[in-house]
């Protein structure tokens, strides 16, 4: 089955075609508007996936070399993210599937973050732990079989993406800013400054990176404009250090707690070479197999929300025409 993905949960607008083995094609389109007001402003990003995904979508279908008749089954994200974005993907992936008379399933975007491993290590099989860790989400899942999910921990406040995020716009270094404070982080020294871990009850799973942050803001308050920008490679390392260490920590213990041998990354977070090389070795220790997917597969994309279609489509699970976006999904 040909599989038509179609990804709006927030900022990026992407398409892509699976054809039940192959990845045909994966485009994202990212607003960069938003970097001019430090974070996702919902209005300009619904409007911005009005005017482009019906150009993503054909160039996806003219990078994988079909048209749109060949598209036998239609897959989109309908929660969670932001209300307006999904909206756009939901409504226009209707409105094909009445018009070209092929199924449509809406899938939730969390779960294509965990076929996002399967896309990138097709011999995965469940049971496994998946660490989803985006600007928006932080959670544990144990991966029972696929289709069979049970939440193990999430984030009791902010996401560990957001508290990069923040941090990154309280020392001046744009949006978003993953990418920005992991290149400052390789220059500095982590122990300059050590910074609290949220590790909460013995025993739990959930997170909790609010406190984080703001001892980050209060610490730079304290030391002052100029030494901030003196120590900034520092004070990046010590902070990347602090989520770094409780999103092993938690990790493993999961793993632990449920004797799985593997674990999986997902979500924009995971494309953190510090934190994919200290969980690679901490999971050695552990014998522990520990896979993420490569970057392009980490970020909001409609390559895993075709895959995670196509299973669902294929046991003959569709969508109505019903359905609407939720913004707070549940996995």
């Amino acid at each position: 089955m040909i599989v038509l993905g179609i990804e709006t949960s927030c900022d990026d607008t992407s398409a892509a075609v699976w054809d039940g083995q192959t990845l045909l094609s994966n485009v994202i389109s990212t607003q960069l508007v938003h970097r001019n007001f430090g974070g996702v402003v919902p209005e300009l990003a619904s409007r911005s996936h009005v005017r482009l995904v019906v150009p993503v979508i054909e160039q996806a279908l003219s990078e994988a070399g079909l048209q749109m008749r060949s598209v036998k089954g239609l897959a989109v994200t309908y929660g969670p993210g932001l209300a307006g974005s999904l909206l756009v993907g939901l409504s226009l992936t209707k409105g094909l599937s009445l018009s070209l008379g092929i199924p449509f399933v809406g899938i939730n975007h969390l779960e294509g973050h965990i076929w996002a491993n399967e896309l990138a290590h097709p011999d995965l099989r469940p049971p496994f732990i998946a660490l989803i860790a985006s600007g928006g989400h932080t959670q544990l899942v144990h991966v029972r079989e696929w289709g069979h999910y049970a939440v193990l921990g999430r984030t009791r406040d902010d996401a560990a993406g957001e508290a990069f995020d923040k941090v990154a716009k309280w020392l001046g270094l744009g949006f978003p800013g993953g990418p920005v404070i992991e290149n400052l982080a390789a220059g500095g020294n982590a122990k300059f400054v050590r910074f609290p871990r949220a590790f909460l009850e013995e025993g739990s799973l959930d997170f909790s990176f609010s406190g984080l942050k703001t001892a980050v803001l209060n610490y730079v308050r304290s030391i002052g404009p100029a030494k901030t920008r003196q120590h900034l490679p520092d004070i990046a390392a010590a902070f990347q250090a602090a989520v770094i260490d409780v999103l092993i920590a938690k990790t493993l213990l999961a793993a632990k707690q449920t004797k799985a041998k593997c674990l999986c990354l997902s979500g924009g977070v995971a494309v953190n070479r510090a934190l994919q090389e200290l969980l690679v070795e901490r999971g050695r220790v552990e014998n522990v197999q520990v896979l993420f997917p490569p970057p392009a597969l980490c970020s909001d994309n409609a390559a895993m929300i075709a895959r995670a279609g196509q299973f669902y489509l294929e046991q003959g699970r569709f969508s109505t025409l019903d359905l609407a976006p939720n913004p707070s999904l549940n996995l």
